[in-house]
């Protein structure tokens, strides 16, 4: 498989234990100064935490998501990307156009039969967090080029997981990069499987 050197961005899939449908109206009230909810979704936070009631938040709607989202331990520490092993290099910069994976998995896939969810899983884990698909302004981009694609909750990494197994897909014949589908699926496979054993949900993130 041939690669290209000069790829611009890196992305990496953290865990996540909230999912942002569940929490966005919390991040709302929060921006006008009612923490009181967001509080309580996200008790380990020390940022959110530490957010005092009545007075708005430094944070941009983006980092306040993230901030919320993200699985943290005891100690309010965020945890590592899903795949810390040596799979993360190839995970988060796949070799062709803009490094993204799952995008070119959706631009060399067709899906066989009434087989939908494949695809519908693939973008919302590349795209959820836009305006067009969240059908909210300011939750993609943030504070110090942070930078949020879309997620997966933890229902669905299964549910993804379980579409690509199932073969109810085909490359396409004009695939730039010869069995490139079949090893981003599994790539992105390790990291499913990753995120099912940590019981988690998963965001993607760009780095640039």
């Amino acid at each position: 498989m041939s690669t290209n050197s000069n790829l611009p961005s890196f992305h990496t899939f953290d865990p996540i234990l909230n999912d942002p449908l569940e929490i966005i109206h919390a991040i709302l009230s929060s921006l006008g100064g009612d923490h009181t909810e967001l509080k309580k979704a996200s008790p380990l936070s020390r940022d959110i935490q530490n957010l005092k009631e009545g007075i708005e938040p430094v944070f941009d709607p983006a980092t306040m998501l993230y901030l919320s989202i993200v699985e943290l331990d005891s100690e309010g520490r965020r945890e590592g990307s899903i795949d810390s092993s040596s799979g993360k290099e190839r995970l988060g910069r796949f070799p062709y156009g803009d490094g993204n994976i799952v995008t070119y998995l959706l631009e060399n896939t067709r899906e066989k039969g009434d087989m939908t969810i494949l695809h519908d899983l693939l973008s919302k884990l590349s795209d959820g967090l836009s305006e067009e698909n969240l059908g909210e302004l300011g939750f993609r981009e943030g504070f110090g080029g942070l930078t949020l694609l879309g997620w997966l909750n933890r229902r669905e990494v299964s549910e993804l997981r379980s579409a690509i197994r199932s073969g109810r897909w085909e490359v396409l014949s004009e695939e730039p990069l010869d069995g490139g589908v079949d090893y981003a699926f599994r790539l992105l496979l390790a990291m499913l499987r990753s995120a099912q054993r940590k019981r988690c949900g998963v965001l993607m993130r760009r780095h640039s």
